[in-house]
């Protein structure tokens, strides 16, 4: 469990392990100053997210190893950049959240009552 707290302002817990996820790569959504990407949001990929973030350039099917990232298929967990979940989650494309394991840093961005529309958790 981690120092950082989450969207319910508890701490911030483990997202994935298999695959091993976060900016860290220590299964946790957590952040620095270093992660401009902002990898906070906990997701259960979905289908049809994967191919909207193929579609806008962010694919996250394909392995790419030099990078520690396997590739993605539904049913994984990941810690996905806070900018790409907005940007689906505004065209419609609701991929569930584990609140839990989402960075307090989402509410920047979606109020907690937008992200309980598709926690997993609670």
């Amino acid at each position: 469990m981690s120092l950082q707290k989450n969207v319910l302002g508890t701490p911030l817990r483990t997202c994935s392990r298999d695959p091993l996820t976060g900016f860290f790569r220590n299964g946790c959504c957590e952040t620095d100053a270093e992660d401009a990407g902002e990898h906070t949001a906990c997701v259960r990929v979905t289908a049809e997210f994967l191919e909207f973030q193929r579609k806008v350039g962010n694919d996250l099917s394909t392995a790419a190893p030099q990078f520690g990232f396997p590739g993605l298929r539904p049913g994984d967990q990941w810690c996905v950049c806070a900018g790409r979940y907005v940007q689906a989650f505004r065209a419609g494309i609701r991929a569930p959240l584990v609140l839990e394991a989402t960075h307090q840093s989402l509410l920047d961005y979606l109020s907690l009552e937008e992200l309980k529309t598709v926690a997993i958790d609670s």
